[in-house]
């Protein structure tokens, strides 16, 4: 019945996608509040949270774990705060002050008084998600792997506080001071958010380190708000995109014999360079095509306001004729042509052999712009 749990890569992809789904829904709302950095920070802070927790209780996982480690992911966001609004530095080198700092603290500590645990900083900056079905704990008589448990409970426990403040949320991102007067609290919210982020930052650094989930938190997001200005379509293609990069990051890093997470972070890359390139609003192709068409449509406009300017003038015979375009509008044959063509297809002109006319529909369009240019000097 649970055949699929024995089966190691199923449980990798599974893990990867949920800790890609679990960072989205946390990122999404860094990156449009332009925090998205702050997931990095918190992700190397918590080294000092996880090397605390164990001084103190003498456990390195489990639900006390990730609450002790998410608490220092607010105190990274508190100190951090707390330096921008010295107004001493900015946000940046605040960020670059103060997770450095805990993360010093965290591996010194780690040196000196765990240095027979299991915790290092290669596996909390690398992790290992090829190893993760190996490590498993007893449920109902099943080995369950505990990424998996962990994993599954933050991205349970994350689309539960999404879905409860969504609409708070939203608000908190776009219009901080709306939603203040609204009395929805946005600095509570906010470091709730930061608090879920740390959790899952400390779930998922054993299974497949902070690099793999800074990938997942901030470029998956990042990529999805290149394809959508809708926040819930954004979560929507993030999380698609999530589980995307997790299958096949692990079918080519198997194909290829090559670091696994690290596959899945090349492929959270490619998907950023795509919505990059042919995104349907922001993308490079789409933009290019833009300006193409907005180009198209200036020359347009320009022959019919050169037709009109010399329509049933002394000059028409040798201004408004296919020659003149070339000779007065300093056009190329080939883009006077492609001008001509858009402009019979729109129906602004006609030709007759050499000669151009404007159609009513092309003489009120060089009407509307004379007025237009007039009215705006």
């Amino acid at each position: 019945m649970m055949a699929w749990l024995d089966d190691p890569g199923t449980v990798i992809v599974l893990v990867g996608a949920l800790v890609g789904m679990a960072s989205t829904l946390v990122g999404t709302f860094l990156v449009l509040r332009g925090t998205s950095m702050l997931a990095d920070a918190i992700s190397h802070s918590i080294v000092f949270g996880i090397i605390v927790v164990w001084l103190v209780a003498h456990v390195q996982s489990g639900p006390l774990q990730i609450f002790g480690a998410a608490l220092t992911g607010i105190l990274t966001v508190f100190l951090t705060q707390a330096l921008i609004h010295s107004k001493r530095v900015k946000q940046d080198a605040a960020i670059g002050l103060v997770f450095p700092l805990l993360f010093s603290i965290g591996v010194l500590l780690l040196n000196l008084y765990a240095g027979n645990v299991h915790i290092d900083t290669h596996t909390v900056l690398l992790g290992e998600i090829g190893f993760v079905w190996l490590d498993t704990v007893t449920l109902g008589g099943v080995d369950v792997p505990q990424a998996l448990l962990a994993m599954g409970g933050m991205t349970l426990i994350n689309a539960l506080f999404v879905g409860l403040f969504f609409k708070e949320l939203k608000l908190a991102t776009f219009d901080e001071a709306l939603a203040r007067a609204l009395g929805f609290a946005p600095g509570l919210l906010f470091y709730g958010l930061l608090f879920l982020t740390s959790g899952t930052a400390v779930a998922a650094f054993d299974a497949v380190g902070a690099v793999l989930f800074v990938a997942f938190v901030i470029v998956i997001p990042a990529s999805a708000y290149l394809l959508t200005d809708s926040v819930m379509r954004m979560l929507g293609y993030g999380m698609v995109m999530s589980i995307a990069a997790s299958v096949a990051g692990y079918a080519l890093a198997v194909r290829w014999d090559v670091s696994i997470g690290g596959m899945m972070a090349v492929m959270t890359g490619i998907f950023l360079l795509l919505a990059f390139l042919i995104g349907p609003r922001h993308g490079v192709v789409a933009q290019v095509l833009v300006r193409r068409g907005q180009r198209g449509l200036n020359e347009t406009r320009t022959l019919a306001v050169h037709l009109y300017n010399h329509e049933d003038s002394h000059a028409q015979q040798e201004e408004n004729v296919v020659k003149a375009l070339r000779e007065h509008l300093h056009w190329s044959d080939g883009r006077a042509r492609q001008v001509i063509l858009r402009g019979l297809d729109q129906g602004y002109i006609t030709q007759v052999g050499q000669m151009l006319n404007l159609t009513a529909t092309g003489r009120a369009l060089a009407m509307e712009l004379l007025n237009a240019h007039e009215r705006g000097r």
